[in-house]
């Protein structure tokens, strides 16, 4: 798609500016897109102008002095809150009224799906389209009373003497008046008659009709403030706020339809997120309901430390809750649940901890160990005034110390100095594979131990040092004090590098003001001091990301040729012009903490509304599931212990909640979110991207290999080519490479291979081979003997071609990494002759499978191959090179295979263990002689299984139970009925066999042949037969790559490791998946490239692998998913091709469409929060 591709397309650009309008107004709809009665909008504006009308009765009677102030409030608001009853009186009754008749119309097929027809200005039509009423009947009273309270309130707020008392000026009045009650009836409207679309959506449906509550919540704010001026008397603070705000409130409906102003939701879990964070030492939580509990706890924390009378029960009472609350108290309770059972060791293996009496006590330790320390120091050294140097100086130059150390030993961990501005030579380059890159990071690993020690021991106790021994704790019975101190307490444990960074900054800020005095600063004291530097170092690193994001947005909207639209030097140029009013933007946008919005990810930018860090209101763990998806889910458990080792060691920098990671291996692109930091722990959610790579996916995902090839593969050097990052305005930093356990995927070409005649003949040979070993395997499993089943000499000496094409299965030279093969395969549809066996083959087909077999699922639509009649090759039935059979006798035999078997009389006990069904014996083998089934049957292969199954028991020797089992004739002419008939079947006893044949067979899809409704009649059979061909593909294709099995030995051993270490299947089964998910050491499928007509081989190895991570920019992740928010919930443009969407490869603009929370983005996996230990 070109640059220039629309940004709304027609349809949707009528809706907008069908919307916007009622948006802006609140909710009247005098755009309608047809032409409706003039009433409709008579009746519209009247209602509009009602509270205004209602209002100026009271304001009028007050003018005349009637009435006083508040009786004059009082009475627009009684006479309001009428008129609301009584429309949404009205509504109901038409709401029952049309629901009891509805007039029968003749659909008009080419009128617009929003018309609507009125039978008169005040039926009850036109009524429920006026007001469409409330879902609840709480909503409608409480709605109702709202109203009410706003006209009145209202009323208060805009009466013209007090206006003229703010500004003396009555032109001033005059206008604040008639602007103020607009903005009034506004809000009115959209609270009692209908409620506008808002520009500010957060939830993607108003469930519980939330958003009529926003614009008279902001209403009441404005006017909270003049009621507090009004009581308080005549303070010049309220009283110019008050003036200000008047003024303000006159921008209420532009901020309205910017979407500037938050809803409820969103408001109440953002502002309880910025006290909990700012003002009580906590973190943002990783659901809302964990938001609510330590919110309400930690506000309950500071109240009692209010209340304690003694400084140091405070110090005390503070040091004790912060560290409590900054556990993570809810996972330990989990794994306290799970301690002992299965489960939960499985967890804390994968996480690298458990909770156990070790663990509790160190945490008890270091509870008792701070207690301590706190306690006697405020007791000591704030009574003495003898010193020469004051304790807490020197201990502000060890927290400076402290600080620099561990900010240069976490510098060290990763690729970048310096915020991703030059390379780190310390860091090791040209990696080839994990073991060397552990080798050669050995000295950053040592530097990240010692980093753990310093910020995890070392730095909360030096800070609780700076703080017991402050001066200020003397006057902490005020509000501010106590509660600057209580999240002091609590930050030192729960965000231990935030606090080291603010403790250091007021070090320095009073050792630079040694001999003066500071009296604003030093009356705050150090809890609020640390409270401000905490607030002003989060917006200023917010302003700084915002800056590189709005920077990155204009420069690439003209250095990228495909991102240059017309109107970009249109808009850089008024970008230029008025860059203080965008300077005024980003600072506004970072002391709001909210998103700063490109609109259309244009350089038009707009202040999002403010909304907590997840920018998502659902929960954590939401996906849109496909096969893929576990990939991602089983690298998830590796992928979050390698974060835990990176986070601890400080190689991803400090993981702030709101951090957003990418990882990349492969054709995996993995999202990372941190979601929550206490004490000890890390929370966070893994998100995993599509794998079948669009064309905008892909050009991104080349990109991001870019980037990373430049940090992590460019040689050493010292020229400036090599020192700086040329990737620097990318939204991506890469930070360090992890080891992780997962899946490496090899792809191969097979033409030479399946193509071979001798492969194809040595395939027939080696079938009947490996079908008698399978047969012989599932008598053993079925007789209870699975464990003695392998050989003790075969387990001792393990096969060197086994051994090799484990350690060289990606080292051949012909495998690619070209994109996936193995997508949707288009469905064919043949036209043939279904027999009466369809239905039983494929309920057959959908029955359980059996272990290391699959579920077969055509390939061919709804009608498998086994149903359709081909014609067949010539000598099908007689192959094998066997002799011509009569067509009489032939018929016969036909008709004896559904005879029921005679009774095979074994001739040795333990024979009976290897006793086959009789339903197994009637297949349409051929009736050959002793001598010809000698001939064509393995029989020394036969005897060598025999004599390697360990059926003896206790006191019996081994030898004389496999020479019993080797005289007994009945046993061997018993199996080779058997697999004959399977081989016959299959119509594998062909003399010609195509690549096409082989792939059908390995796929499920078998060629019609006369025995084919006995064997699928025989599920179990069938499912045997079906998995000892896949066995002996993969046996052919290993032959083929790494040479001829020539002992009986090497191949008993080579199909024990299949049974053991592989799964052979089919990439779109749904056993595939299950051995994905259950860690199998390898993978082999088969597959068919239709547009290349070659045939393909798939394998995946189970390995520890390199996964490159890079921190992404927070700010530009949050802009771009406000905008989704906004295009998507508001203008709803969810068209596929639409401009904010297509690839952008340094804002990584469809990576991050993906990664968006669903309904809006769609990654195809998503984990719950991971809460990862990080002491």
């Amino acid at each position: 798609m070109g640059p220039d591709v629309p940004l709304l397309n027609e349809y949707k650009q009528e809706f907008f500016w069908k919307r916007f309008p009622q948006t802006v107004l609140g909710g009247p709809r005098f755009k309608l897109g047809y032409c409706a009665p003039p009433y409709i909008y008579v009746n519209q504006i009247i209602l509009f102008l009602t509270p205004w009308v209602l209002g100026g009765v009271g304001t009028l009677l007050h003018q005349l002095r009637v009435l006083e102030e508040h009786q004059a409030a009082t009475l627009s608001g009684a006479v309001m809150l009428g008129a609301a009853a009584l429309l949404q009186g009205l509504s109901s009754y038409a709401v029952q009224r049309t629901g009891r008749v509805e007039r029968l119309r003749t659909p008009n097929v080419l009128a617009d799906e929003e018309e609507a027809e009125f039978s008169s200005c005040a039926g009850p039509d036109a009524i429920r389209f006026l007001v469409p009423g409330k879902k609840f009947l709480p909503n409608a009273v409480l709605h109702v009373v709202l109203a009410g309270a706003t006209c009145g309130l209202g009323t208060w707020y805009l009466l013209l003497g007090r206006l003229v008392a703010l500004y003396g000026s009555p032109a001033v009045a005059a206008v604040v008046f008639v602007l103020g009650w607009l903005v009034l009836c506004i809000g009115e409207y959209s609270l009692v008659v209908n409620t506008a679309t808002e520009t500010a959506t957060f939830q993607a449906q108003d469930t519980y009709e939330i958003i009529p509550l926003t614009r008279p919540l902001y209403i009441f704010i404005f006017i909270a403030v003049d009621i507090a001026q009004r009581l308080a008397g005549p303070v010049p603070a309220l009283l110019l706020a008050s003036q200000v705000l008047h003024v303000a409130f006159l921008f209420l409906p532009l901020l309205w339809a910017l979407g500037m102003l938050s809803p409820l939701d969103a408001l109440l879990l953002w502002a309880m997120e910025q006290v909990l964070v700012f003002g009580l030492g906590g973190s943002p939580m990783s659901t809302d309901l964990r938001l609510l509990v330590m919110f309400l706890i930690s506000a309950c924390v500071a109240v009692c430390t209010f209340f304690i009378p003694s400084t140091l029960g405070v110090v005390l009472f503070a040091a004790a809750m912060g560290f409590l609350l900054s556990l993570d108290l809810g996972q330990a309770g989990a794994l306290l649940r799970t301690c002992g059972s299965t489960a939960g060791a499985k967890t804390a293996h994968t996480l690298g901890w458990w909770l156990g009496w070790k663990e509790l006590l160190l945490y008890q330790s270091l509870l008792v160990g701070a207690l301590t320390e706190a306690g006697l120091l405020h007791h000591f050294l704030t009574l003495s005034q003898n010193w020469r140097v004051e304790p807490q100086v020197v201990i502000g130059w060890i927290t400076i110390v402290l600080f620099s150390l561990s900010w240069a030993l976490q510098e060290v961990q990763g690729v970048y100095l310096l915020g991703g501005v030059l390379h780190n030579p310390l860091y090791p380059k040209e990696i080839a594979n994990v073991r060397q890159f552990k080798e050669r990071s050995r000295a950053l690993r040592a530097a990240g131990a010692v980093r753990r020690v310093l910020v995890n021991l070392v730095s909360p106790f030096v800070t609780i040092a700076f703080l017991a021994t402050d001066g200020s704790l003397q006057a902490l019975h005020t509000v501010s004090l106590s509660v600057g101190f209580t999240r002091a307490f609590r930050a030192v444990w729960q965000s231990t590098e935030d606090l080291l960074f603010q403790v250091t900054v007021v070090s320095i800020v009073r050792l630079a003001a040694r001999g003066s005095t500071l009296p604003w600063w030093d009356s705050l004291g150090t809890g609020v001091q640390l409270i401000l530097v905490s607030l002003a170092s989060d917006r200023l690193l917010q302003l700084a990301s915002k800056i590189k994001f709005a920077l990155t947005v204009l420069v690439t909207s003209w250095t990228e040729k495909k991102q240059r639209r017309q109107s970009a030097g249109t808009l850089l140029a008024l970008n230029g012009l008025l860059w203080p009013l965008l300077l005024c933007v980003l600072t506004l946008s970072a002391l709001l903490s909210a998103p700063l919005l490109p609109l259309f990810t244009l350089p038009v930018f707009l202040v999002g509304f403010p909304r907590p860090l997840r920018s998502w209101p659902g929960p954590v763990g939401t996906a849109c599931s496909c096969p893929d998806t576990v990939y991602y889910q089983q690298m998830s458990g590796s992928l979050a212990g390698a974060l835990r080792t990176a986070f601890v060691g400080g190689a991803l920098g400090s993981p702030a909640p709101g951090s957003h990671f990418l990882g990349r291996f492969q054709d995996r692109v993995v999202w990372i979110m941190v979601l929550e930091r206490g004490f000890g722990y890390c929370c966070v959610s893994i998100k995993g991207l599509e794998l079948q790579e669009t064309s905008c996916h892909t050009v991104e995902a080349r990109r991001v290999d870019e980037v990373f090839e430049a940090a992590f593969e460019a040689p050493d050097g010292l020229g400036l080519p090599t020192c700086l990052n040329t990737h620097w305005g990318n939204l991506l930093t890469p930070c360090t490479a992890l080891p992780v356990c997962v899946y490496s995927d090899a792809r191969n070409v097979l033409t030479g291979i399946i193509d071979s005649h001798d492969n194809l003949w040595q395939l027939k040979e080696d079938f009947l081979k490996v079908l008698v070993w399978v047969l012989l395997q599932h008598c053993v499993c079925r007789s209870g003997k699975a464990q003695a089943s392998r050989p003790q000499s075969i387990s001792k000496t393990s096969s060197p071609k086994l051994r090799r094409e484990s350690s060289s299965v990606n080292s051949l030279g012909d495998w690619s990494d070209e994109d996936d093969l193995f997508g949707p395969q288009p469905a064919k549809r043949t036209t043939a002759l279904v027999n009466t066996g369809v239905l039983q083959t494929q309920a057959l087909q959908s029955g359980p499978s059996l272990p290391g077999s699959v579920e077969i699922h055509s390939l061919f639509g709804d009608v498998p191959l086994s149903a359709l009649r081909p014609l067949q090759p010539l000598g099908l039935g007689l192959g094998l090179g066997l002799p011509a059979v009569d067509k009489g006798r032939e018929s016969q035999g036909s008709a004896l295979a559904g005879s029921p078997p005679p009774q095979v009389k074994l001739g040795s006990p333990y024979s009976e263990l290897l006793d086959l069904p009789s339903s197994w014996r009637s297949g349409p083998a051929p009736p050959l002689h002793s001598q010809q089934q000698r001939l064509v049957f393995p029989e020394e292969w036969f005897h060598f299984v025999l004599g390697r199954l360990e059926l003896a028991g206790p006191g019996e020797s081994p030898e004389e139970v496999a020479e019993a089992l080797r005289r007994d004739e009945a046993l061997r002419e018993l199996h080779a009925q058997v697999a004959l008939s399977c081989v016959v079947s299959l119509g594998a006893d062909t003399t010609t066999t195509s690549p096409s044949y082989v792939y059908r067979v390995y796929c499920g899809d078998v060629p019609w042949t006369k025995g084919l409704d006995w064997l699928t009649g025989n599920a179990e059979l069938y499912q045997l037969t079906l998995k000892a061909f896949r066995y002996t593909f993969k046996l052919l294709f290993d032959q083929a790559s790494l040479g001829t099995v020539e002992r009986n030995e090497e191949l008993l051993s080579t199909l024990e490791e299949y049974e053991r270490e592989w799964y052979i299947g089919l990439v779109s089964e749904r056993g595939w998946q299950e051995a994905v998910l259950q860690e199998k050491p390898f993978l082999f499928s088969l597959g068919h490239d239709l547009t290349m007509g070659t045939y393909t081989g798939r394998v995946l190895t189970l390995q520890e692998m390199l996964v490159q991570v890079g921190r992404l920019n927070g700010e530009g992740v949050r802009g771009q998913w406000a905008n989704l928010s906004w295009e998507l919930l508001y203008a709803t443009n969810d068209d596929e091709e639409r401009y904010s969407i297509q690839a952008h490869p340094v804002l990584l603009r469809n990576l991050t469409v993906q990664a968006a929370d669903p309904p809006l983005g769609y990654p195809i996996y998503s984990s719950d929060p991971l809460h990862l230990p990080c002491f």
